[in-house]
């Protein structure tokens, strides 16, 4: 089914590995603007790497990895943090400094990649806090802050420089169903009110069938992209019987 959109990332013939051990062999994949695109997998499949890779942390063995049609495998380095430019990234863990206030953690990219005053600065930071429902918590240490609310000021320090595509890394590792039900309810306001893209690593199934538009789920044994697609047909309609297992939560019936 062709999509309305227009790519905005695009993985064509992919191979990533360490040391010549392959962990996703020949993957190939399409995000498209404004979607909320999910990457799932069991433990081991692969799942943070592939994102390591997408955002240029990591070389791959071969193939492209093109962003906002900008191959970012075969640019030079200042090209490299010029795509990386239009994009943001909320790790697990959160990483905000803990030295630093919420608006001070915000504040950083627009420190580093920016000319704009201080007091705009403070301005963005303050919108940003205000997007992801952290408004009047400014002046607080990340130590101060639950779970949830130290993810949300991660989402809002990778909103800082306006991303076209904000990648997530297991957004609701560590977090209890409802803290997870809310964060899930920020990712689709801030979709449906700044039609960013997201690309979201996680393994929560409740997760990935109340905001993920599309999928591709990893295998470790094959290497490779075993299904992609809508979240809900996937698991009704895949004619993989382990996806079919692996999103029902069933075991896999032996023939």
């Amino acid at each position: 089914m062709s999509h309305p959109n227009k790519p905005i990332v695009t993985v064509q013939n992919l191979s990533i590995g360490f040391d010549q051990e392959i962990i996703l062999d020949n993957i190939s994949f399409d995000i498209y603007s404004g979607e909320i695109f999910v990457i799932l997998g069991g433990s081991g499949s692969g799942k943070s790497t592939l994102l390591k890779h997408i955002i240029g942390l990591y070389a791959p063995l071969s193939g492209r990895i093109m962003i906002n049609g900008q191959d970012l495998t075969s640019t030079d380095e200042s090209g490299k943090i010029k795509i990386l430019r239009t994009i943001g990234i909320s790790y697990q863990s959160g990483a905000l400094f803990g030295s630093m206030t919420l608006l001070e953690n915000v504040r950083l990219p627009l420190e580093e990649f920016t000319s704009l005053s201080k007091d705009a600065m403070d301005l963005v930071s303050r919108i940003k806090l205000y997007q992801v429902g952290l408004i009047g918590y400014e002046n607080h240490m990340p130590s101060e802050l639950s779970g949830g609310m130290q993810k949300r000021a991660a989402i809002a320090r990778a909103m800082a420089l306006d991303p076209a595509i904000l990648f997530l890394d297991e957004p609701s590792a560590g977090l209890d169903p409802i803290t997870s039900l809310e964060l899930d309810e920020l990712v689709l306001n801030l979709s449906n009110s700044l039609g960013i893209t997201f690309v979201i690593v996680t393994h929560e199934l409740s997760s990935i069938f109340k905001i993920g538009q599309r999928m591709i789920i990893l295998d470790k044994k094959r290497k490779t992209i075993v299904a992609q697609g809508e979240p809900e047909d996937l698991r009704l309609n895949s004619p993989d019987p382990w996806v079919r297992s692996f999103l029902n939560r069933e075991p896999l019936k032996r023939q």
